[in-house]
């Protein structure tokens, strides 16, 4: 079969079945095409999309500044690794800190490996800077979040499909539940040697768990007074997708450790990176640390024009006012729905909690029904729908899609 064959949905999902690894259960369609807020299938069937690749599109599909970065960069240079200086690495370092106002960067490719690139700067922070006896460094985390799925992230998940027959599990973690400032204090004061605290502003992937107002600044100043770092991921909640650049900024909390992925790069490469004052960047020397693709020059020129267009095209302020009117227009709808409990969210990272227990298949079919309605997004955690179009929705594609919504909801009400 020649790999430019044109397939059906049917044949590309049966090669998927047989030749790939089940470990995502993906909606059934198949995608071929992006742009903006849209996406098509093979068959040419045209989607709203209101996932973003889990909000690594911030920018929409294919924008065409970050692919011509993309393309530029490529017919130059793409790979020197770090055993070498290339042109663009100190360009977008010195941009990305100026940025997000750090002084370094610690660039790598995925989110996953960029919690973990936190993980271990905080833990030599705290045997070289805050004198924690070695191997008794402890990281504070929360109940329910998703950080990943490498072997240490999974060993302070309690989702039993990311942990079981995993193990051995990796030491060094204390869960305690989120948005909950109380339990963090008593942990802070009771537990010695502790070094960080991990958190997501919104917990995303447990179904969009905004927390109480005054929970991350309350938080971060608990680890002031403990000498504790405050870590955000800041993976899926940052890049404007909560309405302003940063979750943390609507709380006006400035992380000790910054964890950035997905949108960095507008979904158009892997891009991810820690951001650190020198106090505690400092801590990392050459050989303890690094990736071949980490920093390389195409990940340089596409996360540069990938923030840059969050700037110029206002996507923050997009994002806040659209998730206002998204959450408003389904309000009015759940005042008089059976089938869906309540929206929550902030700018657009939202999701709506559907009336019926999380081991039920009733979210899973409301998506397939929004699927043939022509909108695509995905359950979480069984009774959770979570909705998150890329930024660059205008409001008449928004107010149309929740006129899908709606309409498709209206199918299950009893």
């Amino acid at each position: 079969m020649s790999v430019l064959e044109k397939l059906s949905s049917q044949s590309a999902i049966a090669l998927e079945e047989k030749y790939g690894a089940h470990n995502y259960h993906p909606l059934p369609v198949v995608l071929n095409r992006g742009e903006g807020a849209y996406m098509w299938d093979v068959e040419g069937k045209q989607y709203f999309d209101f996932l973003s690749a889990y909000s690594a599109v911030n920018q929409g599909h294919c924008h065409p500044r970050i692919v011509n970065a993309m393309i530029e960069q490529a017919k130059t240079l793409t790979l020197t690794s770090r055993a070498f200086h290339n042109d663009m690495l100190g360009r977008f370092e010195a941009y990305i800190t100026s940025y997000f106002g750090y002084d370094k960067v610690l660039p790598m490719n995925t989110g996953a490996e960029a919690v973990e690139t936190a993980i271990k700067i905080c833990r030599k922070w705290a045997y070289e800077k805050k004198n924690i006896p070695e191997q008794q460094a402890k990281i504070i985390v929360c109940e329910n979040n998703f950080h990943g799925r490498t072997t240490t992230i999974i060993s302070f998940s309690n989702d039993p499909d990311a942990r079981k027959n995993f193990g051995p599990y990796t030491p060094g973690f204390i869960k305690i539940p989120y948005d909950d400032v109380g339990a963090l204090e008593k942990v802070l004061i009771e537990e010695e040697h502790i070094a960080g605290f991990l958190v997501e502003p919104i917990q995303g992937e447990a179904g969009v768990y905004v927390p109480t107002d005054g929970y991350l600044e309350k938080a971060k100043a608990l680890c002031e007074q403990h000498n504790v770092l405050f870590i955000a991921d800041e993976i899926q909640t940052g890049i404007a997708r909560t309405g302003q650049i940063l979750a943390v900024d609507h709380e006006g909390v400035k992380p000790d450790m910054l964890i950035l992925g997905k949108a960095i790069s507008g979904g158009v490469y892997p891009v991810s990176a820690v951001l650190a004052n020198d106090q505690v960047m400092e801590v990392i020397k050459p050989g303890q640390h690094g990736s071949t693709f980490g920093g390389n020059p195409i990940a340089a020129a596409v996360a540069m024009e990938a923030l840059q267009v969050v700037k110029d095209e206002e996507l923050a302020d997009n994002a806040h006012r659209l998730g206002t009117v998204f959450r408003e227009k389904l309000g009015e709808y759940i005042k008089g729905s059976t089938i869906v409990n309540k929206v929550r969210g902030k700018g657009l990272l939202n999701a709506i909690v559907i009336n019926d227990t999380d081991q039920s298949d009733t979210a899973w079919n409301i998506c397939l029904k929004l699927k043939e309605n022509g909108l695509l997004a995905k359950p979480t955690h069984g009774n959770i729908i979570r909705f998150a179009p890329p930024l660059v929705m205008t409001e008449e594609q928004l107010l149309e899609c929740v006129s899908i919504i709606t309409t498709t909801l209206k199918e299950f009400e009893v």
